[in-house]
């Protein structure tokens, strides 16, 4: 079997004959195999069992015919590595049990070390690079400095913030010095998955879609900056024939897309609240795009589905880098089938459009 290097072509503006699918939250849930797994194993004893990992991971590229795989892990598992008491609750998701909400609080946190404290990600990403070597290519990831600090700071997933924003406007000093530690964490981490042999990685800002602009620029994108400029450095060293591709996810940012474009990276991703001819005038052609078709759109008849995507893709054209993704994670009760037809689509009618048919 050929490797298939569609989405790492892509990833580094390269020329391609059709466009590349993936979908986030892709080992996951809507497939009934990992839920088989599920059922005999917590998430995060899933997480950290490198052989559970990589069986979850394979799932799409071998049952949907993904483009590539990501590993199979969650932003969180840095926590505890820093002092946090991490817990998945059932119907719940992610608690910490002690949050930080001061000065006093921060300065107990540490830093994960990659290598101590998450070594079984690192394992996870070498095994699945020889399960890979003839199949896809592998993408790494973690969470941006400000979503794993909403985490920390609310103890849970929230929609208001308030504590995060609260700690931010009212004590910037402490704001930093607990932005500086998740850039420092989120930064080893992202260049240790390099060297276990990430061929791609992504940066997951999954709430900062909850900050005005103005918050953005002043207390989040410095940070992003740092993190997306020293991990494309790191790649550029490890391998120097094309380096490791950057994607950034702001997931809810695409009102300020000129703000998450100066945080760097080597592909803007877009959610699907964003027109994608909107998202092409806007991004700079030195980007990459990846995106956005509504994760409901899975639910839709096969009929509209397909003008779904060929809508996306006919705005796209033939620029370079386009990496077709659903605008936020698959959702738990899709119907495998129907993601197979999704991409099954996506291939077909871009290869049409590129080919000037």
């Amino acid at each position: 079997m050929a490797f298939n290097d569609l989405f790492l072509r892509a990833a580094r503006l390269e020329s391609i004959e059709r466009t590349p699918v993936w979908m986030m939250r892709q080992a996951g849930r809507y497939m009934s195999e990992y839920r088989a797994i599920r059922e005999k194993h917590g998430f995060l004893e899933m997480c950290y069992n490198p052989e559970l990992a990589v069986e979850v991971s394979m799932q799409p590229v071998d049952l949907v015919g993904v483009d590539a795989a990501i590993m199979f892990s969650d932003i969180l598992v840095v926590f505890p590595g820093m002092g946090l008491d991490l817990e998945f609750k059932s119907g719940v998701g992610p608690i910490i049990n002690n949050p930080v909400r001061t000065m006093a609080d921060i300065q107990k946190l540490g830093l994960s070390d990659p290598i101590d404290d998450t070594g079984y990600v690192m394992e996870t990403i070498k095994i699945l690079r020889h399960e890979l070597e003839n199949k896809v290519p592998l993408i790494g990831f973690a969470g941006a400095p400000f979503t794993l600090a909403s985490y920390a700071v609310e103890g849970r997933g929230t929609r208001d913030y308030e504590n995060c924003k609260a700690l931010m406007w009212g004590d910037p000093v402490a704001w930093d010095s607990l932005m500086n530690k998740f850039t420092e964490t989120v930064i080893a981490y992202l260049c240790a998955q390099i060297d276990a042999g990430a061929q791609v990685v992504q940066m997951f800002d999954s709430w900062v879609g909850y900050v005005a602009p103005r918050d953005y620029e002043r207390f989040v994108l410095p940070y992003s900056q740092r993190v997306l400029a020293a991990v494309k450095a790191h790649g550029d060293k490890v391998v120097p024939d094309g380096g490791v591709p950057v994607i950034h996810f702001a997931n809810g940012a695409t009102s300020m897309l000129d703000l998450v474009q100066k945080a760097g990276g080597d592909i803007v991703g877009v959610d699907w609240r964003l027109d994608m001819k909107k998202a092409v005038e806007l991004i700079d052609p030195k980007f990459g795009i990846q995106g956005n078709i509504d994760p409901v759109a899975l639910f839709a008849p096969d009929a509209a589905l397909e003008e779904m995507v060929v809508e996306i893709l006919e705005a796209v054209g033939t620029r370079p880098g386009h990496i077709f993704n659903l605008g936020h994670g698959i959702h738990k009760t899709s119907d495998p089938e129907k993601a197979r037809t999704m991409i099954r689509l996506v291939h077909e009618h871009s290869e049409r459009i590129r080919a000037g048919v």
